[in-house]
């Protein structure tokens, strides 16, 4: 599992628009955007009854995961399930594919098939469903624009128009109802190996504008 550094700051609109011409002028854009330059997430995170991943993330806990199955563009014939880690600070995410059917019987509580899965991760998951009693929560969706730079392994994304479903974990509904989840500002994450290239670390320098641990799960959980 590769560790990476992570940083994040809220950006307004003004800093938007002047980082992404900024950033289309230097670093490729994602290979998943569309026309317009982004995509669509939505994410279904993974917690527990005492909310421990949500606690980790609200006391800021050294060592701590997080499951959630993920889709992009409401596309539901491509899906992950990913576990992020974040140890001291460095974070790193391992994913595998599931099925839209696979994750149907997650949502109907039928899981004892996960046990003998040929993927890894999702043996792992349903270890930490009977150890932890991890369930499905809540979803995210929100909009990216991202944008990749071959030295450092770096990766610039921008965020915007962060809503959560409530108390709904039907992932695979397509009108699904959502609101905004809080403070609107537009999230800027910035993701490297090793090291940050002085160019990149120079293009994204923004004055006054603070580094946050904002998490758009526990963001959601403000509703549920």
């Amino acid at each position: 599992m590769q560790f990476r550094h992570e940083h994040k700051h809220y950006i307004n609109y003004l800093d938007y628009l002047i980082l992404r011409s900024k950033l289309r002028a230097v670093m490729q854009p994602d290979v998943n955007t569309n026309e317009d330059g982004e995509y669509h997430i939505r994410s279904l995170y993974f917690d527990n009854y005492r909310d421990v991943a949500l606690q980790d993330k609200i006391s800021g806990i050294n060592r701590r995961e997080k499951f959630r199955i993920r889709c992009y563009n409401k596309d539901f014939e491509f899906i992950n399930l990913e576990k992020k880690s974040k140890i001291n600070g460095l974070c790193a995410k391992i994913k595998a594919e599931i099925a839209k059917s696979q994750v149907e019987a997650i949502l109907a509580h039928d899981t004892k098939w996960m046990a003998t899965s040929t993927e890894p991760l999702i043996v792992e998951l349903y270890s930490k469903m009977k150890s932890g009693q991890l369930q499905p929560k809540t979803i995210v969706d929100y909009n990216r624009e991202a944008f990749v730079y071959r030295p450092g392994n770096v990766r610039v994304t921008i965020d915007r128009d962060i809503r959560t479903g409530l108390f709904r974990t039907d992932l695979f509904n397509p009108d699904l109802p959502t609101i905004a989840t809080g403070d609107q500002q537009m999230l800027l994450e910035v993701k490297y190996d090793n090291f940050i290239p002085e160019v990149i670390a120079n293009l994204i320098q923004l004055d006054g504008r603070r580094q946050t641990a904002f998490s758009k799960y526990a963001a959601s959980r403000i509703y549920s």
